[in-house]
């Protein structure tokens, strides 16, 4: 059976960020980076770049470079860019950002991707994150990081139910990472939480557009496959993660 395009299940069609991430709050940390005037931008795990195209709208100097691995994120961010005349100013690349040499620049996008900056077979270590951070930024320049903390200690019953292998050394309390953020050479000039609302509407309009998909299309051969999916991740949520894993922002500055 041969299915177009428009037939498979949609893909984060109603997300404007990928995360738990107000309009309200991105406007408040795009307005604090766009303030120090930053010539150039690096965002990493940057998805469709929604974040690092409002930053260049609001700094018109700058410049502007993604990098992700998934093609269909970064053909979406260049769409973007067409459409708000910035493709001249962004570069969107497929590429791993282990070892990048990318930098140094005057602000860095990282949220939800310092896994990214972490060799894959040593696990995630937001300490070696946070210094491969300080080496791609310059002195004085920006970070903008968001980074999953442990808003308390989970059950052993909601570890149960989170993703496969999870743990408590996952993730730190939010004071050990701002910590470690110090120790690495940067100053932490913002912390903030995502809220509960921020929360919720990124986990519904994560799937959204699939539940839709799946009220109108029971009986499509990927509709098995897309319900387990989706069932798994909605569970991992509600059972396990929500109200015990939190999102931080915090805004860094390199030490000089």
């Amino acid at each position: 059976m041969i299915t177009s395009d428009s037939d498979l299940p949609p893909r984060l069609g109603s997300l404007t960020f990928h995360g738990p991430l107000s309009e309200a709050r991105a406007t408040r940390m795009i307005e604090r980076l766009a303030a120090a005037q930053p010539a150039d931008v690096l965002d990493i795990g940057c998805g469709w770049g929604e974040l690092l195209l409002r930053v260049l709208e609001s700094a018109p100097e700058a410049k502007g470079t993604g990098l992700d691995i998934n093609a269909e994120d970064l053909a979406r961010g260049r769409a973007l860019a067409e459409e708000r005349g910035l493709a001249d100013r962004v570069l969107f690349v497929e590429e791993s950002a282990l070892g990048t040499d990318r930098g140094p620049v005057d602000a860095i996008l990282c949220l939800g991707s310092s896994q990214a900056l972490c060799n894959p077979k040593e696990g995630h270590d937001p300490a070696v994150a946070l210094r491969e951070l300080r080496r791609l930024v310059r002195p004085g320049g920006r970070v903008v990081l968001g980074e999953g903390f442990w808003e308390r200690p989970p059950t052993d019953k909601e570890l149960a139910a989170m993703w496969p292998g999870a743990r408590t050394g996952d993730h730190l309390s939010l004071g050990a990472l701002v910590d470690l953020a110090i120790e690495a050479g940067f100053r932490p000039a913002w912390i903030e939480t995502a809220s509960a609302d921020e929360w919720q509407e990124f986990e519904s309009g994560y799937r959204y557009d699939t539940e839709v998909w799946l009220a109108a299309h029971p009986d499509h051969p990927l509709a098995a496959e897309t319900r387990e999916r989706v069932d798994r991740q909605r569970s991992s949520w509600l059972n396990g993660y929500r109200r015990a894993l939190g999102i931080t922002y915090l805004t860094l500055v390199a030490v000089v």
